[in-house]
């Protein structure tokens, strides 16, 4: 009797997990044909409380990607490979308070930051034409190179 219930849970778990995936990536699924863009692979393991690093998506994007990448993962690749990442609990996101400790080690001043400033910042970080923020560009400018 025990071993059925376990079973039971089981089965119930997968579901739940399962749903969670197939929902998530059905708001990504703009033509409503099981694929979606390669680009928003990301965003949908993030929106399931996964937090991989660069590296680990793009191996997670490699294992799920057909032998000619056409731009596009399909959801019977998809869900089965994050079924599994959901079920083993991996690539989970920090915790809050450690995420506030790093930011603490950067600010030691504690200095918020003006309407202005973040204005100004956000001003230089977005791109005019995309409407998205290229980090890599915006960290380049931000930065000051020492001489």
């Amino acid at each position: 009797m025990a071993d059925s219930e376990q079973k039971e849970n089981a089965d119930s778990l997968i579901n739940d997990i399962q749903k969670r995936i197939t929902d998530a990536f059905d708001i990504f699924d703009n033509e409503n044909n099981k694929t979606v863009d390669v680009r928003e692979v990301g965003t949908i393991i993030r929106s399931l409380g996964c937090c991989p690093s660069e590296a680990e998506l793009h191996d997670m994007l490699s294992e799920i990607e057909e032998e000619e990448p056409t731009g596009y993962i399909r959801f019977e690749k998809f869900l089965p490979m994050m079924t599994k990442v959901l079920m083993e609990r991996r690539y989970k996101c920090q915790p809050e308070d450690l995420l506030l400790k790093a930011m603490q080690v950067l600010d030691t001043d504690g200095e918020p930051f003006t309407t202005e400033e973040l204005e100004e910042m956000l001003s230089a970080a977005v791109d005019p034409d995309k409407g998205t923020i290229l980090y890599k560009e915006y960290v380049s400018r931000m930065t000051v190179e020492e001489t």
